[in-house]
């Protein structure tokens, strides 16, 4: 299974079908390029971004 990400978060998702962040069912393997957080206290990409939990985001969500 390809990995997906969602659509309300970007969080990216290899197993499952709900979010586990924001709970929702719109998941698409359209997606492209990266972000790996690993420290969102600290940065100033995950506050522009809404990121609230350290893992993996897609950049591009066709």
């Amino acid at each position: 299974m390809e990995d997906r990400a969602c659509r309300s978060c970007r969080l990216i998702i290899s197993h499952g079908d709900t979010c586990p962040i924001c709970g929702s069912k719109d998941l698409t393997d359209r997606w492209s390029g990266y972000i790996v957080m690993l420290n969102m206290e600290k940065s100033s990409i995950a506050k522009i971004l809404g990121i609230k939990m350290n893992s993996t985001y897609a950049i591009n969500i066709a």
